[in-house]
């Protein structure tokens, strides 16, 4: 019996202490998803005409991923995918 409660105990401090870890380490993650939006409208990507001067901070502070694949090609099906995991 003393055994089992010293084993919850230890259980229950190395569950506080995984929730009391630095979350400050934990990446911010930001998808931008458009309807019909190409490669080069965005002015990182060399968007002629018009600034996206937000997105380009955002672009040269982060990291920039050139390739995302969907799961539909209408936007429902696809953002619908992308909040499920499906």
């Amino acid at each position: 019996m003393k055994t089992t409660r010293l084993l919850a105990i230890g259980l229950l401090v190395l569950i506080q202490s995984a929730f009391a870890a630095d979350r400050s380490r934990l990446p911010n993650i930001v998808i931008i998803f458009c309807d019909d939006m190409g490669y080069a409208d965005v002015g990182c990507f060399g968007a002629k005409g018009y600034t996206t001067p937000h997105l380009d901070r955002m672009a040269a502070q982060g990291v920039r991923f050139t390739n995302f694949h969907v799961a539909q090609a209408v936007c429902s099906a696809s953002r619908a995918g992308l909040l499920t995991g499906c």
